[in-house]
Order: structure tokens, then sequence, then C-alpha cells
């Protein structure tokens, strides 16, 4: 058995360097979204393995016992050092048996969370085995949006839920439980059936799932077990809003007429009169006395068995209710945590829609290439850095489409909507009377084209207005003429 005193003191050291593991790995710098989130997750892990550690000293300290006991042990006589020979001899064997021992298990423990750093994350290598990659759908995105498809499906599914919505509407109606709680905006009567009660259960599910792998380092646990202990003194106090009506609308009164045959409870005398002819009272009347069971007693059963009854249905009822207050009283917290997150997701729905089948597939291959690592920086001088600031700002065009303002190509539909370069821009340069030149091909108000007109005119340039000049021809070789200088060549046989 090994000291106790060795294995505190051994506990103490493995903290120590867990710390300075930590340290150097929070210290790096997180350049992107994906080595930031791969950091946070290593540094959840090891915040984990100092947690265990801290809790096994706390209880080795507390056992005074075994402590108290090794420490008279080893102090019994001042003159007696043989328990101290004992053990000094232990260690000493050891060593000569394995001179040449490997690292302990703590220490390839420590070194696999230095080894995988921010210094290597993001390299290929580790890209193709990245296990942070694989706790997160497509739709996620490495965390960077919600993917609340599912759920949105289960709320339009909803029993008297009324006016279904779009996902985008959706989406606003989660974003409004950061001042409200969410979905209490629906009727009483859906709130009180169990598949509301299904689908607020599943919500807490995912976001609290979605919390632990996109924000590792937050105690989520600890923050709805608070968010929970102050919904209860809300729930007693009936400081819940509307689930305090709800709450007092579904538990019954446990008052009124019960009865055995149908084993229900009436709550006038008249109601229950009324039933006694039906033909679902006779039938159960009837299978009670086969059954050798108690007749029924019109004038109901006793106080007692009465009060008993209704207590249990009130508290099933109340339990259903609560679970379901409950919940939805997480998630409004949760959300109200996740609002940038909800906010990004619902902006990159919104830019999904503006998007092309085509444009989409692109986006998506993209998304599954591997990410180049950057050139090394040579540091020689200033021309290489600037042919460099070049390339990365050179933008693939290949179509030659014009650029937006946001200083890119415009879409490829939108080139197409305006009739750019088509027969229908051609057709309109001639109702016109203007030459279909490069100077107009980006033109598409029959304004703005009679005022380039006028400012060419004035400029004294007239001859894009000559038809020999206006034309453009191309050989077979795919050099391109105007119309006079490819008849020329023509002519002297040169084409």
């Amino acid at each position: 058995m090994d000291s106790i005193i060795e294995v505190q003191r051994q506990t103490h050291e493995e903290i120590e360097h867990f710390e300075r593991a930590l340290y150097t790995l929070l210290s790096k710098p997180q350049p992107t979204h994906e080595t930031r989130l791969q950091t946070e997750h290593k540094a959840s892990q090891i915040l984990d393995r100092v947690s265990s550690r801290a809790i096994a000293l706390k209880n080795s300290y507390e056992d005074q016992d075994a402590r108290s006991a090794e420490i008279d042990a080893l102090s019994a006589r001042p003159d007696d050092l043989s328990e101290f020979y004992a053990r000094l001899g232990k260690i000493q064997e050891h060593y000569a048996k394995y001179p040449e021992s490997g690292p302990s298990g703590f220490e390839l423990e420590l070194a696999a969370f230095l080894d995988v750093t921010a210094d290597n994350i993001g390299d290929e290598e580790y890209e193709d085995d990245d296990p942070i990659a694989l706790l997160f759908s497509g739709e996620e995105q490495y965390g960077k949006y919600l993917d609340l498809y599912a759920n949105h499906t289960a709320y339009n599914n909803l029993k008297h839920i009324g006016k279904r919505l779009g996902y985008l509407h959706y989406l606003d109606a989660l974003l409004a439980a950061q001042t409200n709680e969410v979905h209490l905006e629906l009727p009483k009567e859906c709130r009180l059936g169990r598949d509301y009660e299904l689908y607020v259960k599943s919500l807490h599910t995912y976001l609290t799932s979605f919390i632990k792998r996109a924000q590792p380092l937050l105690d989520v646990e600890t923050q709805q077990r608070d968010a929970e202990a102050e919904f209860d003194k809300k729930w007693e106090a009936g400081e819940t809003g509307d689930w305090a009506e709800v709450r007092q609308a579904s538990a019954p009164s446990g008052e009124g007429i019960w009865c055995a045959a149908c084993q229900k409870l009436y709550s006038k005398q008249t109601v229950y009169d009324a039933h006694l002819t039906s033909k679902k009272h006779v039938k159960a009347t009837a299978k009670q006395a086969s059954s050798d069971l108690p007749p029924s007693n019109p004038n109901g059963p006793s106080s007692s068995s009465v009060a008993e009854n209704g207590s249990s249905q009130q508290s099933s009822a109340i339990f259903k209710h609560r679970n379901a207050a409950l919940y939805t009283f997480l998630c409004t917290r949760l959300l109200a945590g996740l609002a940038p997150v909800l906010n990004e997701t619902k902006s990159n729905v919104e830019r999904r829609f503006s998007l092309t089948a085509r444009e989409r597939e692109q986006e998506l291959l993209e998304q599954s290439k591997p990410k180049a690592p950057p050139p090394p920086s040579s540091g020689v001088n200033g021309e290489n850095g600037a042919e460099e600031e070049e390339e990365e700002e050179r933008i693939y065009n290949p179509l030659k489409l014009p650029l937006g303002w946001d200083g890119k190509p415009i879409p490829y539909w939108l080139y197409k909507l305006h009739g750019l370069g088509e027969s229908r821009h051609a057709f309109g340069m001639r109702a016109l009377g203007l030459p279909n030149t490069k100077h107009f091909h980006e033109i598409t108000r029959i304004e703005d084209a009679l005022a380039l007109a006028e400012k060419l005119k004035r400029e004294g340039r007239n001859e894009i207005f000559e038809q020999e000049t206006m034309e453009e021809l191309e050989d077979e070789d795919g050099n391109v003429y105007n119309r006079k200088t490819y008849e020329d060549l023509k002519k002297q046989g040169l084409i």
C-alpha cells in the first residue's frame, strides 16, 4: 500500500502540472473559430482532471485516521529509523530493477494535452481525424449555428397550435424568449397537452447538448440547477405568470359525486343523475356486477374515498403541467444565453435562402475541401509581402461578371435577370438607336444608356456610332477585330 502522504504529495504535483498545461494552452492565440473551440475542449478536459484530483485530495485529507496512523508509524521513536529505511529500501529496489523505466501514465496523459495545442491545431493531418468536428452536424457548422429543424417540425405538429410558422418565423419566436417565456403565446389547450410537454423537453435536451459542445467551458448544469431552484420558488408562490392560471384551471376541486362503475367524478348532482340512464353507465354497472365488484352507489362513496381520488387526480395533473412549465422556464434561460448564436443562425438561413441551387452546391464543395496551410512568410523585403496581399485580394471571376456593392461578382442569376450580354440587351440597344459596344455592356436602365451616349458625344467620341467600328468579329483562332479591320485582313488573305 502506498504512503498516504506520498499520494497526497503526488496529487498536489499533478494538479500543479495540469494548471501549467492549462496556462500554456490558453495563452496561445486563437485566430479562427475552429482553433478556439478545439482549445476550449482541451481546456475543459484538463479542468475535469484537476477537479477529480482535487476531490480525491479533499477526501484523503478528511481521512485523518489513516494519515495519523502513518505519521505515528514514522515517528514512533526518534532514534528508531527502521520504518524509514525499510521504505527507502523498497524505492531503491524498484529503481534498481527498472533502471530505464519509461514515462508514467500521468506523464503520457500530460504530453497528450501539450502536443495538441494551438501550434498544430489546423494542420491537415489533425483535421483528418478531428474529434471535435464529429460532435456537430453539417447544419451546425462546427458550433457556429443551431440546427432546430427537427424542433420546428415538432412545434408545427402540436395540437391546437393554430397558426403554423415557417422556419424563420420560428427562429423569431425563439428570439422573443429573451424578454418573455418561450411559446407563452400558445393557447392553453395546446400547452396542456402531452405533445407540448414532449416537445419542450426535446428542445431543452438539444439546447443543453449544443451548449456543452459549442461552449465547453460554460458550466451549464450549475446554471440549470440554479434556474430550477428559482422556478420552484416562483411555482410555490404562484408567480409563474400564465402558468398559475393553467395550474388552477387544471386542478380538480376534489368535491363532487363519484360513480364507482364508471370510475368518474361528477361535479354536480344533475350531471350525475343524467348519466345514470346512459348506455355507458348501464354497461359499466353490468360489468361490475358480473365481476363481483361492489355495486355502484348513486349517493357516491364515502367522503374519504372521494377526497383520496380527487387528490390523486389533482396531484397528477399539477405534476404534468409543472413539468411543462419547468422546461419552458429552463428553455427560456438557455435561449437568452444563446441569443447571439440564434441571431447568427437566422442570418445564415436568410443568406442561404437567397442562393441558387448551384451556389449552394458550390458552397458545400468549398466547405468540404481541406484548408491549405498558409504559405511561410519570407520577410526578406516588402515586395514579396505586397505580392502575397495582391494574390489574396484577387477575386475569382471566370465569367467576368460585374462587381456588386461588396466588391465581389454579382450572382449569375442576377446577371441573367438584367439581360447583361444577352440578346435582350442587344435588342434594347438597337431599339434606342445606340451601338452595343463595351461602353454599354453593364448598363440596364434606358435613362442611363441615353445619358452615357450624350456624354460620349460631348467628349467627341462619335466614332463609336459608326457601323464599321461598332461591330466586332472573331476569326478561327479567337482573335477579335472590328468590322473594318476584319474585312481588310480578309481581303489581304491574312485571315
